[in-house]
């Protein structure tokens, strides 16, 4: 072939590609090249091989889409897999992908390198020796899946279900393993949300029933965030774009953030506050708009629960809304722009040009905050709660360039075979009688619980978390790891090693993001997408004409994936059905054979997905071969104000409308492609199904809250003990400057890195290579006066339970009086245990009671392997490991695990050296107990005899009877 026909054939202009009757996907620059492959030709692609310049060189591939599991975007990805070899050879974006739009992070070309990670775990592991010991030996999955199944049967039959537990940490999946959880009737779901996003989930959910914003950034006039998230943080490929569309097209950028982050850089306004203080920002920010009557007083008067307020809280059932504006300037006045100066460190004028810049929105202000503050502080949850009061007072809540709630902007379809049953016993270890309002279950406090319990788990599962490690008090986790007496059989389930593995009795080898199936859809703009993970050798191996009939058939070594083992798993619980358990894994068109993951999905593409069937058949394929070829399908786009639509009126029989203006119907509830889920709203007292609220005569949709609309007061934080935080207001954090000494300032661990991924990623070489050391933040004038003299220099970080030492980064993009150090990195193995060459430094553990001692023995480095690259790996250093210096600190309402830490900083001591740990686990039990006294239980204040109120979100919903509170013992019986 000439050159001139090479260059003819790869052509990639919009007119000849066009011209070719071919896709034409422009890249980020919207110039009139293409940056995609077009998808006519993704079953047999060609391109020139690189690496053999200046020859020309063709390469031919199969582009097989997938989509990246190295955060909880779900960003679409293209596998090229060579044709002639069927190995994959690398990773681009999927331009097909609704959410990312064919944009990658860095995270996600890096997949190659996690696929060809010599270090990872190929075949079934079980310890042969004590647990932690780091003696095993390879076993055959049957094996496996045999002894498991048979203690989760024992445990059914025993009538021992709260002795089954899955704990994970990202699920990247929807609907899956808590549809088999259900199945299996166990309320074992555990997660890390209480040491993710609690805090912020919370804040939302309180407001409007759904736990999570959706911000519309691309079309907002304002963008105010509490994040990071041009460059990390969650969904930040999908949300980073949309950002610059938005200041592309002239929106202002608001960002709070302590430190100088590459986010902050491209602020219009960044904003340095001390920590803990960004709700007393807010708070004068919606005090100023109340004075100057700058709010949208229609959305207010027609969507606030005001009337519950004024009824309950001032006694006046009967008020007006004037009255009600007149008491709302009363609430928020002492809120003034120079009360949130002093407790900010920002200048008056700055807020008052925050609060002038966020009031010309309108109902264009898209806001968002995750992690960040809202998981750092003591009343976190209150940033979520008065960043959303701005959006409320605005009316920008479900509006173009304004912020949507994320169930109404994520699409979860319905499953084949969807149990009904629910589990029928309380887990008091996941949702004790101390946090009956936490968001989610309190897994980071679970060696205190399962020994103030006297628990016993008997089968233990860990996916895609690694506790030991990224909980505060890794060696609490060690202590009941290494307990047989109170974890029977502890299974990880784990593409590679990691600290919490050493401690598990099963390692289990899982396929990462293109070795698996997963379903996701995550809220990323006003619009609903699915994306399908796939297998990519399975089904590039299947386009050429091969029958696949198991995930393990085409992944290196035994490594398998968690839904056709789940399958295999259930079946062997339940071999002959009698536990009526199987059956919602059998077949659907097959009764009575193993359902296949194929058909699984194929159901769910056939019968839950609007518009795929349609979009299917316009190409002459099934759904499921549209989802394999393609990776994605948006379901919907501009979804809009759900809350004002009408209901419907078939919905509308029997109708009874109460004093609050609910609207309840018998109307059965329409089929839906959805999963069911969401919050549980009670009956009225004749049992009609709560239907929507009458507002202005009207009967719409409303919110999925108890009043039915935004609750700027909550009824549920007002009866369960909690009054006076009812709406919303100011906690002063845990690290507030009353509340340290004088020495003590605080330390943000909170903050990612753009190119890590929580403890996934050491097994990454390009990641690893770009960002592996996690050094202390420290001004200049700290650095000073604690005699720290220069960038490198050792210096001992003290918390309340022990030190870390690490070396310092003299900035001043840090604010002066806090510290900070990241996330991810000071990952470990212990001597003589397997483990990550690149990124994880050798370690010696000693103990000495409830003294606890980690010394860095080795770094990281070169080493010979099947991967020519490790040979060129320069550093060393691989960061400090400082979670296990952090005590635990539950706030008390939201469940949310508040990171900052207060800390002493000193140069290094004699004897320190680079990476020791030091830990007195009797130390972070007094913590414990010192947090543990501010709880609220539902035994004293619940205010009608239940655990935790039935309306709010929970996974693996037990049924109504399990919540009532148990009957208290009588003395001396």
């Amino acid at each position: 072939m000439t050159n001139e026909e090479l260059n003819q054939r790869v052509s990639a202009s919009r007119e000849e590609v066009e011209a070719r009757g071919e896709t034409f996907y422009p890249g980020a620059s919207r110039v009139h090249l293409a940056a995609y492959p077009p998808r006519e030709r993704w079953n047999d692609w060609v391109e020139l091989d690189s690496k053999s310049w200046p020859d020309r060189v063709e390469k031919r591939y199969t582009l097989v889409p997938t989509t990246c599991f190295n955060c909880e975007s779900a960003c679409g990805l293209l596998a090229y897999v060579d044709r002639e070899t069927l190995q994959v050879r690398k990773f681009e974006g999927n331009p097909e992908h609704p959410g990312s739009r064919g944009r990658n992070c860095a995270k996600g070309p890096a997949t190659i390198n996690q696929i060809t990670d010599p270090d990872r775990i190929l075949y079934p592991l079980r310890r042969a020796g004590a647990r932690g010991e780091g003696k095993w030996e390879r076993v055959s999955w049957d094996e496996a899946l045999d002894d498991i199944a048979a203690r989760i049967r024992s445990c059914i039959q025993e009538d021992r279900h709260e002795q089954v537990m899955y704990h994970v940490g990202r699920p990247g999946e929807d609907g899956y393993t808590t549809r088999m959880l259900a199945a299996w009737g166990v309320d074992g779901h555990n997660s890390h949300t209480n040491v993710c996003s609690s805090g912020s989930r919370a804040g939302h959910h309180w407001w409007m029933g759904m736990d999570r914003p959706s911000p519309d950034h691309a079309n907002a006039k304002v963008i105010l965030l509490v994040s990071s998230h041009l460059e990390t943080g969650h969904y930040f490929n999908p949300h980073a774009q949309r950002i610059i569309e938005g200041k592309k097209n002239g929106a202002k950028l608001i960002v709070l953030d302590t430190r100088l982050s590459n986010t902050a850089t491209h602020a219009d306004h960044w904003l340095s506050p001390y920590p803990g203080s960004e709700p007393a920002i807010f708070l004068a920010v919606a005090n100023w708009m109340i004075q100057n009557r700058r709010y949208d007083e229609g959305f207010v008067r027609r969507w606030w629960n005001w009337q519950e307020y004024m009824e309950v809280v001032r006694g006046e059932p009967r008020a007006s809304f004037e009255r009600f504006s007149e008491v709302l300037g009363e609430l928020y006045e002492s809120y003034t722009f120079d009360f949130a100066a002093a407790e900010s460190g920002l200048e008056v004028e700055t807020l008052r040009e925050v609060a002038e810049m966020i009031s010309s929105a309108g109902t264009q202000l898209s806001a968002y905050n995750w992690r960040s503050a809202g998981s750092g502080n003591l009343g976190g949850w209150q940033v979520a709660r008065t960043m959303t009061l701005l959006g409320a007072l605005m009316g920008s809540l479900a509006t173009e360039g304004g912020t949507f709630p994320n169930s109404w902007n994520k699409f979860t379809p319905k499953p084949p075979r969807l149990p009904h049953q629910h589990p029928t016993r309380w887990n008091d270890v996941l949702w004790p009688d101390e946090y009956p309002l936490a968001l989610m279950e309190m897994s980071f406090l679970m060696p205190y619980l399962m020994e103030d319990q006297d628990a016993f788990v008997d089968v233990y599962f860990t996916r895609v978390y690694n506790p030991v490690w990224t909980n505060p008090d890794g060696f609490s986790w060690i202590e009941m790891l290494r307990n047989e007496s109170r974890i029977g059989q502890h299974i990880a389930m784990t593409p590679t090693w990691n600290e919490t593995a050493y401690f598990a009795d099963y390692v289990l080898p899982m396929g990462h993001s293109s070795e698996r199936h997963d379903l996701t859809s995550y809220e990323q703009y006003d619009g609903q997408w699915i994306g399908f993970r796939q297998p990519v050798l399975r089904a590039a191996r299947e386009r050429l004409g091969e029958q696949i009939n198991d995930t393990r058939d085409v992944n290196p070594g035994e490594v398998w994936e968690e839904n056709e083992f789940w399958i295999e798993l259930t079946w062997r619980i339940d071999p002959d059905g009698s536990l009526g358990i199987r059956k919602f894994f059998e077949s659907v068109k097959n009764p009575g054979q193993k359902m296949t993951v194929d058909e699984y999905y194929s159901w769910i593409f056939e019968n839950s997905v609007p518009g795929l069937p349609d979009a299917a058949a316009a190409e002459g394929i099934t759904p499921f071969e549209y989802m394999r070829r393609y990776g994605a399908f948006e379901v919907a786009s501009k979804v809009g104000k759900v809350f004002e639509q009408p209901v419907a009126d078939a919905e509308l029989e029997d109708v009874r409308v109460d004093e609050a203006g609910r609207v309840f119907t018998r109307a059965p509830i329409p089929p839906s492609p959805k999963a069911p889920g969401g919050t549980k709203i009670d009956p009225d007292k004749e049992g009609r199904r709560r239907v929507g609220v009458r507002v202005d005569g009207e009967i719409v949709k409303g919110w999925p809250t108890p009043s039915g609309k935004l609750e700027f007061w909550s009824r549920t934080l007002h009866e369960w003990g909690w009054p006076e935080l009812a709406t919303p207001t100011y906690v002063k954090s845990h690290v507030h400057q009353q509340n340290l000494d004088s020495d003590q300032i605080p330390l943000i661990t909170t903050f990612r890195v753009p190119v890590q991924i929580h403890t996934r990623s050491a097994n990454a070489k390009w990641l690893d290579e770009i960002a592996h050391t996690n050094p202390l933040w420290v001004h200049p004038r700290d650095a000073a006066r604690v005699g720290i003299e220069k960038t490198g220099d050792l210096v001992r970080v003290e918390t309340e339970i022990g030190y870390f030492v690490l070396k310092a980064w003299i900035t001043e993009g840090i604010r002066p009086g806090v510290a900070a150090c990241s996330h991810h990195m000071g990952r470990w193995k212990p001597e003589g245990h397997e483990g990550q060459r690149i990124g994880m430094m050798t370690v010696a553990i000693d103990q000495d009671g409830s003294e606890w001692g980690l010394t860095r023995k080795k770094g990281g480095g070169a080493f010979e392997s099947s991967d020519p690259d490790t040979l060129r790996v320069w550093w060393t250093d691989v960061g400090v490991h400082q979670n296990l210096t952090h005590p635990v600190h539950p706030d008390p309402i939201s469940g949310m695990h508040c990171w900052h830490q207060a800390v002493r900083i000193k140069p290094a001591q004699p004897g320190d050296s680079f990476g020791d740990v030091s830990v007195d686990t009797s130390k972070s039990r007094a913590v414990y107990d010192k947090w543990l006294e501010m709880t609220r239980s539902a035994s004293e204040h619940s205010p009608n005899g239940i655990r935790r109120p039935w309306w709010m979100l929970r996974p693996v919903r037990p049924e109504r009877a399990a919540y009532d509170l148990p009957e208290p013992e009588l003395s001396g019986a």
